[in-house]
């Protein structure tokens, strides 16, 4: 015996390997829609409709109410404050009179108590219409209300827990059946990055391959770099290339101004990639919610604290055979809690540091793909001098020089575009407006002759790329110092001699000019930081000894820390810095009074010329310009921007920038 039933058709399936997408809700019946109208409709008859039908009311003037009251035809009077009659007359009948505002009820009162009229008085009330009608709008309006969040939720959530009950739904982005386009290919450098993210890839599309050989893969991957450096562009390369689900939210999406919303979200978002599997979940900016608990930290009973006691507990205990991988990224990796960071939660932490001079090249070959590039701009010369750029900085940089081509009413972009875009994001904006007088222009070019000049003779030092005594931003005047090749360890020497260049413009005022001028503040508080991180951090004094204190004051770990050593030890660091400022000042004035007649042929040239290329000041030097990088399109690095430049109103002759260490901090050297 066989039976037959219909069964509604089913949607087509996701494909193969994948688990079945849940059918949607089916839409309510339509005569569920007439409902709550036809009840209002009958409430509000079964409210107005009139018990019996009235008698016909007779309306009568004043004059005719006192004559039927003198007649002692009037049996009830019932007056209001408005100064409206109403009652009955003898036999039944109803009337209603108007008694006129101006006479009030002088003399009435007499006459209704002379024919005893039974007299009342009442306060005018609203229609019965009115007041039903009052009753039922608001109750109509939050039931409307209601209706309208529920019917958007089931189009939104696809017929999850609508309205005001959705607030705990993950709001991750998912990409599934429609990828972004972005793919490892459309990423340049970064190739040891690129494989362990591959490596995660490759296991979740083919868990097998790594199961017969016994291999766990990892649950979660901790991608951590300076700001700029594509780690989000790096996750939506996975997306583009994962043939899997891919779940994608910032970290501030968890956290609202409810309690407990964003522990809700997390449990939702690792339910939907569970059901999902294999899946991946990408979190930006992990720091918003991922940060140390505890003394410090966020503190107890906070609504962060207890998302991230969600995210730990999730991310710990995926079921059996869920292949979800949860992917990070932060630039704040010393945040971080601990237990976040341990193995079986983010056990793979994949460094993207700032790129190197080869894979600069290839980002920039990328970005100006789309741009016009005249015959003579050389992409590997750019790159060469651009260390310490992000991918971003490099982007920032060919739109700049672009943007410049277009002032130019150019569309092909030339070598100068390049080096105008360089010297328009690290210096400032050329302001044409802030003219020097004649007596402050001189000032400025003794002060970066003496800059440039220490940087030439200095046999440590970074050759000098360019000076210029032109103002841009704040900087009165500049030398710009590139370095040779891109340094990882910066030995006592280089240091010593950068010392010398910082205080090299202040030693030329003082020998040419006679006293020196408020220009060299930012030299003097360059220069003293990196002569606090020598004796202080890294060993630089034999008084102090080779002891590493690190910064002292509040840290981002201990906002309420002091100094990590006594007094008699910070006399000791600020006696030894002093030391190392005045032997500083002491070799750039006396290499520059041996070489007077050369600072004053670079002050001339640069009071003609008002910008001088590194090739032209070591011929008139008369050196050889040490090998480096060519002029040919941007002469200065990336790490040369004005040392904290002082306002214009305070500035003074010149501020003065170094390729390596300009704030005391060599590029790469901490770990």
């Amino acid at each position: 015996m066989s039976t037959s039933h219909q069964t509604t058709p089913a949607r087509p399936g996701p494909p193969t390997g994948r688990s079945p997408l849940p059918a949607p809700n089916p839409a309510p019946p339509r005569w569920r829609l007439w409902i709550l109208p036809i009840g209002i409709a009958l409430a509000l008859v079964f409210l107005l409709h009139p018990g019996s039908k009235a008698a016909p009311t007779r309306k009568l003037t004043y004059t005719g109410f006192v004559n039927e009251v003198t007649a002692n035809k009037v049996s009830t009077a019932t007056i209001t404050s408005t100064g409206s009659v109403t009652g009955t007359l003898h036999g039944g009948a109803a009337y209603t009179s108007q008694i006129p505002t101006a006479l009030g009820d002088n003399g009435l009162s007499p006459l209704l108590r002379a024919h005893k009229v039974q007299v009342t008085g009442t306060i005018p009330s609203t229609s019965s219409l009115l007041s039903v009608l009052s009753f039922l709008l608001p109750l109509v309006l939050i039931v409307g209300v209601f209706v309208w969040i529920g019917r958007k939720s089931r189009k939104q959530l696809g017929g999850g827990l609508g309205g005001i009950m959705g607030i705990g739904k993950s709001k991750a982005k998912v990409y599934d059946e429609e990828r972004p386009t972005t793919r490892f290919s459309d990423i340049a450098g970064y190739e040891g990055s690129k494989a362990e993210v591959m490596e995660v890839v490759d296991f979740l599309k083919h868990p097998g391959r790594y199961a017969a050989a016994g291999a766990v893969g990892p649950k979660g991957v901790l991608m951590v770099g300076p700001p700029g450096t594509g780690k989000t562009h790096l996750a939506r390369a996975v997306a583009g290339e994962a043939g899997v689900p891919f779940f994608a939210l910032s970290g501030s999406s968890f956290v609202e101004m409810f309690v407990g919303v964003g522990a809700s979200r997390v449990r939702d978002l690792f339910a939907d990639a569970r059901k999902r599997s294999p899946s991946i979940i990408f979190i930006d900016e992990i720091d918003a919610i991922g940060g140390r608990r505890g003394p410090g930290g966020f503190g107890s009973n906070d609504e962060r604290e207890q998302t991230l006691n969600q995210l730990l507990s999730d991310m710990d205990g995926f079921e059996p055979g869920a292949a979800v991988v949860v992917m990070a990224a932060t630039n704040r990796a010393e945040i971080l809690d601990t237990a976040l960071l341990r193995p079986g939660r983010f056990d793979r932490t994949v460094e993207i540091p700032l790129p190197n001079q080869r894979e600069r090249t290839a980002i920039l070959a990328i970005h100006s793909k789309t741009k016009k590039l005249g015959p003579h701009v050389d992409l590997d010369a750019v790159s060469r001098g651009t260390p310490g750029f992000s991918g971003a900085d490099l982007a920032n940089l060919v739109n700049e020089a672009a943007i410049n081509a277009v002032r130019a009413r150019r569309t092909v972009i030339s070598a100068s575009d390049f080096d105008a875009a360089r010297d328009r994001l690290l210096i400032g904006r050329r302001d044409a407006s802030n003219a020097l007088l004649p007596e402050e222009k001189h000032a400025v070019a003794v002060h970066e002759a003496g800059h440039a000049l220490v940087a030439l003779l200095s046999d440590h030092a970074d050759p000098v790329a360019k000076v210029t005594i032109l103002p841009r931003g704040a900087a009165l005047g500049v030398t710009e110092q590139l370095p040779i090749s891109e340094r990882h360890l910066y030995p006592e020497s280089y240091l010593t001699d950068t010392l010398a260049v910082r205080l090299g413009g202040r030693a030329a005022e003082i020998l040419v000019l006679g006293e020196p001028s408020t220009g060299a503040s930012n030299d003097l508080a360059g220069a003293t930081d990196l002569a606090t991180r020598m004796v202080r951090e890294w060993g630089f004094s034999t008084e102090v000894g080779p002891i590493g204190y690190g910064p002292a004051g509040p840290s981002r770990d201990n906002p309420f820390a002091g100094r990590p050593y006594a007094e008699e030890t910070q006399r000791a660091i600020d006696t030894e810095v002093a030391r190392l400022l005045r032997e500083a000042e002491v070799q750039a004035t006396q290499l520059l009074r041996e070489h007077l007649d050369t600072l004053g042929r670079v002050i001339d040239l640069l009071l003609e010329r008002e910008t001088v290329d590194g090739s032209d000041l070591a011929a008139v030097a008369g050196m050889s310009e040490r090998a480096g990088p060519t002029r040919a399109v941007v002469p200065q690095a990336a790490a040369m921007a004005p040392v904290d430049p002082q306002p214009k109103a305070e500035a003074g002759p010149g501020s003065h920038t170094a390729a390596a260490g300009p704030r005391g901090t060599p590029r790469r050297f901490l770990p």
